[in-house]
């Protein structure tokens, strides 16, 4: 499984108008081909600062399918106009599961 985790900086004062974007754009994530988990993290000493954790099957399930769809599209419309700053995406595999 490969995680991708976005940082996304929102603009102060726009927290619960985000956070309810984000709830409406789940079952965007729960169609998506190959996606197998989503949530979203706000950062405690940074509260503007949040993290997007989705679960994906493979890479090219994020990179290539999510990216060129339509609910990508959806996604962005929603959560876009919050975004103090581009989003800063990395992909990740665990190595170690220690427990």
């Amino acid at each position: 499984m490969i995680y991708e985790i976005a940082e996304l900086t929102i603009k102060p004062g726009t927290h619960a108008a985000f956070e309810a974007a984000v709830r409406e754009a789940v079952p965007l994530f729960q169609r998506a081909k190959g996606c197998v988990s989503m949530r979203i993290e706000r950062t405690i000493e940074r509260p503007e600062t949040y993290r997007l954790v989705v679960g994906w099957e493979t890479l090219e399930h994020h990179t290539v399918d999510f990216r060129g769809s339509e609910d990508f599209t959806a996604w962005r419309g929603l959560v876009g106009g919050y975004f103090a700053e581009p989003p800063k995406v990395e992909h990740t595999e665990t190595v170690v599961d220690g427990f």
